[in-house]
């Protein structure tokens, strides 16, 4: 079986953290041309390497297959706009980036992010291998490769003499199969000075929150800080400082430099967080078992309270249709007869169908046409952005419901 060791140490994988059955690719919606079509379903069971401790899935696909074309646009979230400016407007003050400096960013998608130093003047690139959100990217004026980042594309750019000031991985490292060999790509980029940061779900998070359904196919990989710190330190880099963000239900960012570069001092936090997560049993395969059975709880928890709503005749929307969702609900064997649409800012996603559910994605608008009575949230780390632009759903005496850690009406 793919998958049956670790790939980050190539230890034998033996612990299992949770089995959430068959499931398609989470962001394989089904377009309306392709109603009759097959699904394919895969084993999603995540696994943790007992030495060391990198939560993962086995690759069923092979990236060119998954991300070649993709729905995920990040410029439809607002505030994850503002997140990227608040990033930008952060670390050019920080390491002094000029009209001088270079900035690559890996898993660019639309140009979200980029868009920001470019407005300050400073030379970028993108790096993003989904074809159709690349050319959205270029079409506004983003410099953006749409090729797979590796040693190989590293080189290459290395030859053409784009060494970086900044290396740039916000929530991509969990999509990569081959964690060695990107992060041996990011290090090539580095000038002798240059800084990588990563962004990352925290495992500690996941676990202690309980948000089970940010497992899905095209994550590959699922971070602590010790296991980000062992794949960085395995290929020359040093993690020098850690910010704890709350994206994603609680995030890293890591910066790290080339190692012995010495240009920057630890700072106190790497080793504050590797204390909380030991801690916090991180390091022990009790605590994935604990997390098994509050995943269980949570799914009985939101099955029971659809089909409650069901039988005394009041209606349920979902709002969002994020990979995340995707998990939920096929995990939960949620399909329309439950929940019947949900509905989705993204012109792209509009018209589809939900893989595996096969529940329809309508726009925002078909709220006010329908009036429900309760509105489940499904990107529930958005919650405060949708619950302000859905406000109107009061009007009728409709209520907000968080499904994760466990279910919430509001």
């Amino acid at each position: 079986m793919p998958g049956t060791f670790c790939r980050l140490c190539d230890h034998p994988l033996t612990q299992s953290v949770v089995d959430l059955g068959l499931t398609p690719l989470a962001n394989s919606y089904i377009k309306p041309n392709a109603l009759e079509s097959d699904e394919a379903f895969f084993p999603l069971h995540a696994r943790v390497c007992d030495r060391c401790w990198l939560v993962q899935l086995p690759q069923f696909q092979a990236p060119q297959d998954i991300f070649r074309e993709y729905a995920y646009f990040s410029s439809f979230s607002e505030s994850w706009v503002a997140h990227a400016k608040r990033y930008c407007d952060s670390v050019v003050e920080r390491f002094g980036l000029t009209k001088k400096s270079f900035v690559l960013e890996l898993a660019s998608n639309d140009g979200y992010l980029l868009r920001h130093f470019l407005d300050q003047g400073i030379p970028c690139l993108g790096v993003e291998p989904a074809l159709n959100v690349a050319e959205v990217a270029r079409q506004n004026q983003i410099p953006t490769l749409d090729e797979f980042f590796g040693v190989p594309l590293a080189d290459r750019l290395v030859a053409e003499g784009k060494r970086a000031d900044l290396v740039i991985a916000n929530n991509v490292l969990a999509q990569v199969p081959d964690l060695k060999d990107f992060v041996a790509g990011m290090a090539r980029m580095l000038k002798p000075f240059g800084v990588v940061t990563a962004e990352f779900p925290h495992l500690l998070h996941t676990l202690q929150k309980n948000e089970f359904d940010q497992i899905y196919h095209e994550h590959f990989s699922y971070f602590s800080l010790h296991s980000i710190v062992r794949a960085f330190e395995s290929q020359g880099l040093e993690v020098f400082d850690v910010e704890e963000l709350k994206s994603h239900g609680g995030s890293l960012r890591v910066f790290a430099q080339l190692d012995g570069s010495g240009e920057y001092l630890v700072t106190e936090a790497p080793g504050r967080i590797l204390k909380e997560e030991a801690a916090a049993g991180l390091q022990d395969v009790r605590t994935y078992e604990r997390f098994r059975q509050r995943v269980n709880e949570a799914q009985e928890g939101l099955v029971e309270f659809l089909k409650g709503a069901r039988e005394r005749g009041k209606s349920v929307a979902g709002y969002g249709a994020p990979a995340k969702g995707n998990t939920l609900l096929n995990s939960c064997g949620i399909r329309s007869d439950l929940l019947p649409y949900t509905v989705d800012r993204s012109p792209h996603k509009q018209g589809c169908l939900l893989p595996g559910s096969r529940i329809p994605i309508f726009g925002p608008e078909h709220l006010s046409e329908t009036r429900p009575d309760f509105l489940l949230i499904l990107p529930w780390n958005l919650s405060e952005e949708i619950m302000r632009q859905t406000a109107f759903i009061r009007d009728w005496g409709g209520k907000f419901v968080l499904p994760i850690p466990q279910l919430e009406i509001l």
